[in-house]
């Protein structure tokens, strides 16, 4: 028999203490959602269930006696650290479920200069541990815009990726041991090595779960030296993604490992204010950084391929180290778009997906020219573009980014009226062309119709996980998996 909701609230008192269980009204609503319905939480709308409690967690052992008697109810938890998701993952799809926030969990345990390696809890502040880090002269090479909200935990559970990732790699490139808690209870652990071949790498059962098999409480990640005084910016200003496409494939194809590497369409440009300088143009952006030698080698390696192309126009590195040293999303930028939204009824939100070099450009055209030609209200779009900014050497993503005005709409209606249709046409392009679906924002509860599309006869291994780790289904029900009608 299913426990009452007062019942579920007076065990986990039991369990962790009456301070640590959250159960205010407003609070709860807060916490039913993530940033993917910000138009609903501005005008203090909340369609989802509501939680039964918000737990606030003091260590792995507590994660563990929650999680073991969530298990043994069959009641769902959403896991969740520094809440800058954005794909729904955080959203509460159930009933009576109860959110697991790590925040509190919140140590840096160790930072090892010998072994290149720093050791966090799932709620340290990504920050927080990148200026004590700095300060030392080193630095975790991982800089996602999120940087000043996200944690540790959540940047891991939802494979996240930073802006220097195409030197430094995503986030599943730096991980190298990690300690999680699956349904069950058990508390385990995967030691710190460089590398090993004793099996499957197994680190990838957790990297990038989102919360749908395990609560991840600590994580090691490589650390690097930092060289901020040898970074060599450059920004160019060009006709067409086409051509940007071709550049960076040559320099990742080379061999040169800029830390940034991102090329934008005019429209996408404009709103970042490029158009001073790009004049209705493109705009390639790379930055070679690291010891003095490896960033003047590649910084001239970038000149030299540039150099081939004609109509790419320079532009003052300045101007692009102003706009970029501004880019992060910290709390007075998120509090500015929520009155910005409340006040002109116009929002933006971006779906990002991934391509080889032979599919990328087919991907951003045929996504495009879809949503103009085939959206029904095309009319409310007030921006419509994207970038790409992360690459490999077979590949890249691309980052569509859609503006549009709130029209005749409640709102709780504008996410199935604009944002779900917009970001389905790219998700299908994306997967038509044989690319991904989802670059580094995870699957989350948005994209489950496409989820067995995306793997193929692959899925019955990433289902495979979920009844063997979570055959209750507690573990954060709707992300990843889809909800079985």
């Amino acid at each position: 028999m299913a426990l009452t909701r007062e019942a579920i609230v007076e065990n986990l008192q039991n369990i962790v203490g009456s301070d640590r269980v959250i159960t205010d009204e407003q609070v709860l609503k807060e916490h039913s959602h993530d940033r993917f319905r910000k138009f609903e939480s501005i005008f203090g709308v909340y369609t989802l269930p509501i939680p039964a409690a918000i737990v606030k967690l003091a260590d792995t052992h507590q994660v563990s006696h929650v999680l073991k008697f969530l298990n043994e109810h069959k009641i769902n938890c959403v896991p969740r650290t520094g809440a800058s998701a954005t794909e729904g993952g955080l959203e509460t799809a159930v009933e009576n479920s109860v959110v697991l926030d790590g925040s509190g969990i919140n140590q840096i345990l160790k930072i090892d200069p010998t072994n290149m390696l720093a050791t966090a809890q799932c709620g340290v502040n990504l920050e927080v541990l990148e200026n004590q880090l700095r300060d030392q002269g080193y630095t975790t090479g991982h800089s996602p815009q999120s940087k000043p909200l996200a944690q540790m935990g959540g940047l891991v559970a939802t494979r996240s990726i930073g802006q220097f990732s195409t030197l430094y790699g995503g986030i599943e490139d730096l991980v190298v041991g990690l300690e999680a808690v699956f349904p069950n209870g058990q508390i385990i652990r995967i030691k710190n090595v460089p590398r090993r071949a004793c099996g499957p790498d197994i680190r990838h059962v957790i990297i990038g779960n989102e919360g749908a098999l395990c609560y991840i409480t600590e994580v090691t990640v490589k650390i690097f030296r930092y060289y901020p005084e040898n970074n060599r910016l450059y920004g160019y200003a060009l006709d067409n993604m086409k051509t940007g496409f071709e550049i960076l494939r040559e320099v990742m194809a080379t061999g040169y490992r800029p830390s940034v590497a991102r090329l934008y369409d005019a429209e996408d440009g404009k709103q970042h204010g490029f158009d001073q300088f790009a004049k209705g143009k493109c705009v390639l952006i790379l930055m070679a950084e690291g010891p003095a030698r490896i960033a003047q080698a590649t910084g001239e390696g970038i000149e030299e391929i540039i150099a081939q192309y004609p109509d790419c126009n320079r532009i003052d590195g300045q101007l692009i180290e102003t706009w970029f040293n501004h880019l992060n999303w910290g709390p007075e930028k998120v509090q500015a778009e929520r009155d910005f939204i409340r006040e002109h009824l116009n929002m933006g939100f971006t779906t990002e997906v991934s391509g080889n070099w032979s599919c990328i450009h087919t991907i951003y055209e045929n996504a495009i020219q879809r949503i103009r030609n085939e959206f029904p209200h095309v009319q409310d779009i007030t921006m419509l573009g994207g970038h790409s900014s992360h690459s490999y050497l077979n590949g890249t993503n691309m980052y569509f980014v859609y503006d549009y005005n709130v029209v005749d709409c409640k709102p709780e209606e504008e996410i199935h009226k604009y944002h779900v249709p917009i970001n389905a046409i790219i998700v299908e392009e994306a997967l038509k062309a044989g690319g991904s679906m989802v670059h580094h924002h995870g699957i989350g509860k948005h994209r489950t119709a496409w989820t067995q599309e995306e793997h193929g006869t692959a899925y019955s291994i990433l289902k495979g996980l979920k009844d063997v780790f979570d055959p209750q289904g507690i573990m954060n029900t709707g992300t990843i998996f889809p909800i079985e009608k």
